[in-house]
């Protein structure tokens, strides 16, 4: 019988790197050097998108990232981030550290697996849209859009209509443009809706509301949903935060209706008027500022952004970057609690700088409005209630028929319980009377209503930390109306009552 030889092949081979020079990533908790914060090192080979990974890890659990200094030229990644919880604190807690070590390090270590993967499945896969699952029991939908008053009552009517029942719902306005991903499931059955006529059905119906305005806008309206997929997409990570790719998605979904430019409108679209008006006195309000430079010697353009400092404020740039095909080489960012300076030196994907002037607004735009867009001036309103089916039908039914607009909605559900936060503002753009919100919370009984940052922009800094009792509180003062008010507020009040005809 003739002998077969095989070549030995040790098992480890494929860690020997690993073994002769360390782990590809490093990631170090330093709780010494800096008396009010924490530091985090992360140093790792390079590859493309790991410091969105990097970023999306500490904001999907909360944590405030308050300096961060980033060099990823070469084939050598070395990031420092100094962040504090969301109570503004060191982080002592050890769980919480070991976390952020083993979700950094198993980020690095799988992503290249993953996506291997992904590509050998579906080699037509866009690798710049983030999974979004549906927890196995869901169907997820999205939808792009015209915003005007009472969209968001009309959407989760037509869902009710459609005999869908909601879980878990998030939505963006800005600039007249609507960006909402929701997870439903068959109210009969409570399983995910996988019949393709029915979906069929659900697309269309929802299209036409969505469509029913003049603005040509509407042109882009835009709804899909999402097959079942395993990638794990939790809701509800921390205080408040909904887990960041559909954050990002919610990013790209904007830009795709091209939020960034400014509304358009004829002379008989009453409510996108105002609209315009609004993004008028926006624009007058506008606090961020984007600037281009060129850095000629090493063939960077060098971007600086200075804004208010708020939470996630590092991620909605970062993202949008990225999802712009740019790539970050260094970077920088730096706050005072107040205001916060961000530094990015980048090139595009194929290699080169950013050199026409259309090329550099077009960016500036981007991340005006990915800065802009989470930025909420109004109301918070924190439902609770029994869940049902149109339930949140219901309750946008009745904001809209108080004058009230919702600016932006996280919804979701845990066992029998629907958890709703709405952020609403009067319809005219006037500051709402905490009397008539009141008067609001009758109106909703038995469902339980809190009234959170009252005038206050959302997400800022340490705006979870309790008050300080023996702060002096200002004094309300009483609202002025102007005439553009009154003539705004009852041109929006009458556009409510008109049927559009085409």
């Amino acid at each position: 019988m003739q002998k077969v030889c095989w070549p030995y092949f040790d098992p480890d081979f494929d860690n020997l790197g690993e073994r002769i020079y360390g782990p590809p990533c490093r990631v170090y908790i330093d709780n010494d050097s800096i008396q009010d914060c924490t530091v985090v090192k992360v140093n790792s080979e390079n590859k493309q998108g790991l410091l969105l990974e990097v970023v999306q890890i500490l904001t999907d659990m909360n944590l405030i990232i308050t300096k961060s200094y980033i060099s990823s030229d070469g084939g050598w990644f070395m990031d420092v981030f100094h962040v504090k919880d969301e109570y503004g604190n060191k982080l002592t807690d050890k769980s919480v550290i070991n976390h952020i070590k083993h979700a950094i390090g198993t980020s690095r270590r799988e992503s290249d697996f993953i996506k291997a993967s992904e590509a050998n499945n579906n080699p037509n896969n866009n690798s710049l849209e983030p999974p979004l699952s549906d927890h196995g029991e869901h169907t997820a939908i999205e939808m792009t859009g015209t915003d005007r008053p009472g969209l968001f009552s009309e959407i989760f009517a037509a869902f009710a209509d459609l005999h869908c029942n909601v879980m878990e719902a998030h939505a963006w306005s800005h600039n007249a443009r609507l960006a909402c991903i929701a997870y439903v499931s068959d109210d009969n059955t409570h399983t995910p809706i996988d019949d393709p006529s029915r979906l069929a059905s659900i697309e269309d119906h929802l299209s036409t509301v969505i469509r029913a305005t003049s603005d040509p806008a509407s042109n882009s309206t835009h709804v899909g949903h999402k097959e079942n997929e395993t990638d794990g997409f939790l809701a509800g990570q921390g205080k408040g935060c909904m887990n960041s790719n559909v954050e990002r998605r919610l990013h790209q979904l904007m830009l795709s209706v091209r939020d960034f430019d400014e509304p358009f409108c004829e002379p008989s679209s009453l409510s996108l008027l105002s609209s315009k008006l609004e993004y008028c006195d926006q624009k007058e309000r506008k606090t961020t500022i984007v600037s281009i430079g060129n850095c000629e010697e090493r063939g960077y353009s060098i971007v600086t952004v200075k804004s208010k400092d708020r939470r996630r404020l590092m991620f909605d740039t970062i993202c949008t970057l990225v999802d712009m095909q740019y790539v970050i080489f260094h970077a920088a960012l730096r706050s005072d609690g107040a205001d916060a300076f961000q530094e990015y030196f980048i090139r595009h994907i194929d290699g080169r700088a950013l050199n026409t002037e259309g090329e550099k607004e077009r960016v500036v735009k981007c991340l005006e409005a990915a800065i802009e867009r989470r930025v909420c001036e109004g109301v918070k309103l924190e439902l609770c209630a029994e869940n049902r089916v149109g339930l949140l039908s219901d309750i946008t039914r009745v904001l809209r028929e108080n004058g009230l607009t919702v600016v932006r909605a996280d919804v979701e559900t845990q066992g029998q319980k629907s958890l709703n936060a709405f952020y609403v503002r009067d319809i005219s753009g006037n500051k709402i009377d905490m009397e008539f919100v009141e008067s609001v919370k009758k109106e909703m009984r038995p469902i339980h209503l809190e009234v959170k940052n009252e005038d206050r922009t959302t997400d800022t800094v340490g705006s979870d930390e309790p008050p300080d009792s023996a702060a002096p509180q200002p004094q309300p003062q009483p609202h002025r109306f102007s005439l553009g008010d009154i003539l705004r507020s009852q041109i929006e009040r009458l556009s409510l009552n008109f049927v559009p005809t085409k």
